[in-house]
């Protein structure tokens, strides 16, 4: 199995979504092009000669069918996922195909390992969630500092991004974990989820060349806080944003991002460094690159390409650092992202 399987790409008119279905014809993959706008799919379409188009709203099962039927795998690009995602991954077990998605929605991310984990593993299909650049990319940093660690007392997941223009769909996803968590913030600690009213704190934090030391907001919590207790023993997992990247976030003026080179890139650039501590031993791992976004289509197609060619380390419900060997998956994300472990 390789590459001239076709691939539903779920979503495919959104942002991440075109990047996704770029990054699949690159690979020699057949996307195929699903989601609830028809009008948007034949658009794209157009854009992309000889792709076929299958409509399918998340509330209608039956269409969801006919647009897995006869593939070999399917991603997910739609959110919120606390809406789509259920009724995706019940299509995919239906036609019995990998289903992976860019969710980095905590609680939609959660009820994936919550209520598709006995299913999945028994009915042998690999589900991986948050196959992305916020809880995908710090799940493989993470596992890929451990080592030969079997446990670790915590670890810390520091996002250096130079700015974020979100997506609209960003912006609903995060609406949509607002609600949800009755406008709580939420944590990673003592082994459990736990949703508090604290005041968001700041701190500076050293990142490698060419950072250098910035200031951060500590406990900007993302997905990592499900993918990673999901397989490592770490009772603590904290994740913390740019100052710069946090604001532009909350501002509500803040535009989309805007394409600067022929890819549809945009020039935002970043620094991500994880690091896992035992006792007075730290470990780190770090990524380098560009467009947060575009790179979650790398980190997807390459794990839909490890799926079907056999190189997964467990079915069910899975992350990224579990799924597939963390250092040398990272590696082969070059030269869209640059790896580095930091062991002592």
């Amino acid at each position: 199995m390789g590459p001239g399987q076709t691939v539903t790409v779920f979503g495919a008119y959104g942002h991440t979504g075109r990047f996704v279905v770029a990054q699949l014809r690159e690979r020699g993959f057949v996307p195929v092009l699903s989601g609830r706008d028809a009008g948007k799919l034949r658009a794209l379409a157009a854009s992309e000669p000889g792709l076929e188009v299958r409509p399918a709203s998340v509330d209608d099962p039956a269409a969801l069918d006919r647009a897995l039927d006869g593939v070999d795998a399917v991603i997910n690009c739609a959110g919120p996922f606390a809406v789509t995602a259920a009724p995706v991954i019940e299509a995919a077990l239906r036609a019995g195909i990998p289903y992976v998605d860019v969710a980095a929605e905590i609680e939609a991310n959660l009820d994936t390992f919550t209520h598709f984990a006995d299913r999945a593993r028994s009915a042998g299909v690999v589900i991986v969630p948050a196959m992305a650049f916020y809880g995908g990319l710090g799940d493989l940093l993470a596992t890929a500092a451990m080592g030969d660690w079997t446990a670790a007392d915590e670890a810390n997941i520091a996002y250096g991004l130079s700015s974020w223009h979100p997506t609209p769909g960003t912006r609903s996803a995060g609406a949509v974990s607002g609600e949800r968590r009755g406008g709580r913030r939420v944590r990673y600690t003592e082994g459990r989820l736990e949703y508090h009213d604290d005041a968001p704190t700041l701190l500076k934090w050293s990142f490698p060349d060419p950072l250098g030391t910035r200031e951060v907001v500590a406990e900007f919590t993302m997905a990592d806080v499900v993918t990673l207790p999901s397989h490592l023993s770490i009772p603590e997992v904290r994740t913390h944003m740019a100052s710069e990247a946090a604001r532009d976030l909350s501002a509500p003026d803040t535009p989309a991002p805007t394409a600067a080179d022929g890819s549809g890139r945009s020039d935002q650039t970043f620094l991500v460094e994880a690091v896992v501590r035992s006792g007075d031993t730290e470990r780190r791992a770090v990524a380098r690159g560009r467009d947060i976004y575009a790179v979650t289509a790398p980190l997807a197609v390459e794990a839909v390409h490890r799926i079907l060619t056999g190189r997964t380390h467990t079915p069910g419900v899975t992350s990224a650092g579990e799924a597939f060997d963390a250092p040398d998956f990272l590696r082969a994300l070059s030269p869209h992202i640059t790896f580095e472990l930091r062991h002592p």
